[in-house]
């Protein structure tokens, strides 16, 4: 039937409407109707096409990552009221799509059946109600021409926010040590903080008992072979190795230098997460809040 009135409303400067109603057997009050919701509907296309630079922007500003929900959270952060149904349509109708995470990761770490392991202090309870009193670490591997290029991370599960990060042409025991030495030099660790992992033999290593034993904090490991018990950092690495975009470095500098810049730039300080009170938030925002709160309280 719009193709119809089209077809009128382009032909009334030749022909009379009644006529052209007649011919095409459509009833007056039908192109008329129709007529007066072109304006609209020439309103709603501009604010489409609007909205769909909005979108194109926030989605390569997130390195092609972003799906609907974080799309819709980016908008109502930028101050545009916009509703998640139309972002869906919109992004549907021009093919903008985010990243979907790979799965089937290959664990790096071997666990040591000679060393002792510590208890889970964490039970797969992947929350924490303040900053620096629960993270957990892992350790995984980066493909370059050059060879494996290695990277320990401690994360905290209070904000998500990466705090210690250490990067080496081998996983031995000083790797995950630097990158804990990295939390506790920027001050983000509390005493007797749950230093949770796996029971690989980096972790069970006497240099990283006795780092954690000098700082005072308590070591935590998951059982053997279960990533579920040390899932949330897990989940880390397969966002890093989705949304870093890149699958083969031409050597390890260049690894290092895209991983600094994912995790500095990207990851902590501007892709959004969503927090069970706070809504969609990055990492950094998070721990801001909670030091906020903290004032507050005091």
């Amino acid at each position: 039937m719009s193709e119809i009135c089209r077809f009128i409303h382009a032909e009334k400067a030749n022909y009379t409407v009644v006529l052209l109603c007649k011919v095409m057997k459509t009833a007056r009050s039908t192109h008329y109707a129709w007529a007066a919701g072109a304006e609209n509907r020439e309103a709603r296309r501009r604010a489409d096409e609007a909205l769909v630079h909005e979108i194109t922007v926030i989605h390569l500003a997130s390195r092609g990552n972003y799906g609907v929900p974080r799309v819709t959270a980016a908008l109502r952060r930028l101050g545009r009221t916009v509703n998640r149904k139309r972002v869906e349509r919109v992004m549907r109708e021009h093919g903008i799509t985010g990243n979907s995470r790979r799965t089937g990761r290959r664990g790096l770490t071997e666990a040591d059946t000679r060393a002792a392991p510590s208890p889970d202090l964490i039970g797969r309870d992947f929350t924490a109600t303040r900053p620096g009193t629960k993270i957990v670490g892992d350790i995984t591997y980066i493909p370059t021409a050059e060879g494996w290029l290695y990277l320990a991370s401690w994360l905290d599960l209070a904000t998500r926010e990466v705090i210690g990060y250490s990067m080496a042409d081998h996983h031995r025991a000083e790797l995950v040590v630097d990158a804990l030495d990295m939390a506790t030099a920027l001050g983000r660790l509390e005493p007797g903080c749950v230093i949770h992992s796996d029971r690989g033999s980096e972790y069970t290593s006497r240099q990283l008992r006795d780092r954690l034993s000098m700082l005072g904090h308590r070591q935590s490991m998951g059982r053997t072979g279960s990533c579920f018990d040390n899932a949330a950092a897990e989940s880390f690495w397969a966002v890093l190795k989705e949304e870093i975009g890149i699958r083969f470095w031409p050597d390890r500098v260049t690894a290092r230098a895209d991983i600094f810049d994912f995790i500095e730039t990207f990851y902590n300080r501007r892709r959004l997460r969503k927090h069970v009170h706070w809504g969609y938030v990055t990492p950094h925002e998070t721990r801001l809040r909670y030091q906020q709160d903290q004032a507050l309280a005091a």
